[in-house]
């Protein structure tokens, strides 16, 4: 009589603990985590690249007319770049295809980092010249 008791007793007791574990068991989700898109006009940074006198004020001045924001513009360490290259700082910002186009350029990189303070780089090459420089728009000579 007291082995049955006692069965009984642990039998119950294992239920209830089986149950209680099992009841606390949830499906984890794994949630990706993305850096926040945000709906404005963008930081940018410009870097003179190319070692031209004056290339980094003039290419905030064309940036700033084409609607975007150039928080600070300054030399680059180096200052040999032939092209124009885009680094987006913040890959989830929208504006950076519009900024590749204003840019005239497909020299285009990601360079993802938590303690970026702008979406995106603009480091400029040689080339400057003909991207704020005004489109002429096609001549017919016939």
């Amino acid at each position: 009589m007291f082995f049955r008791t006692h069965f009984s007793f642990f039998a119950v007791v294992a239920v209830v603990v089986t149950s209680l574990c099992l009841c606390g068991c949830k499906e984890e989700k794994v949630v990706e985590e993305k850096q926040p898109v945000r709906h404005y006009k963008g930081d940018i940074e410009v870097l003179n690249s190319c070692g031209m006198q004056g290339a980094a004020a003039k290419m905030r001045a064309y940036l700033r007319e084409n609607g975007f924001d150039v928080v600070s513009y300054r030399n680059d360490r180096l200052q040999n770049y032939d092209e124009t290259i885009l680094v987006l700082r913040n890959p989830e910002w929208e504006g950076a295809k519009a900024l590749a186009k204003a840019l005239k350029t497909e020299n285009v990189m990601t360079v993802f980092s938590k303690r970026a303070v702008v979406d995106a780089s603009v480091y400029i090459g040689k080339d400057f010249e003909q991207i704020v420089k005004p489109d002429q728009g096609e001549t017919d000579d016939d």
